[in-house]
């Protein structure tokens, strides 16, 4: 099974969302991620920027509107 850490990037500087994330779902105004145990938590105007799977990191980065 595949468990990923989310973080955003933003001036150089990388702040961490979550880790152990096994769902990560794309919505209009930012992305939403899950754990097993954790209850979903919503990111606001963020978008998914690089996805690093050797690594199991997937990198944020604010929207251009944001």
């Amino acid at each position: 099974m595949c468990q990923m850490s989310i973080l955003v990037r933003e001036n150089d500087n990388e702040e961490l969302v979550m880790e152990s994330v096994t769902r990560l779902e794309v919505k209009n105004d930012g992305v939403e991620v899950s754990t097993f145990f954790e209850d979903p938590k919503f990111v606001p105007g963020v978008q998914v920027q690089a996805i690093d799977f050797l690594g199991g990191k997937v990198f944020l980065g604010k929207t251009p509107n944001s």
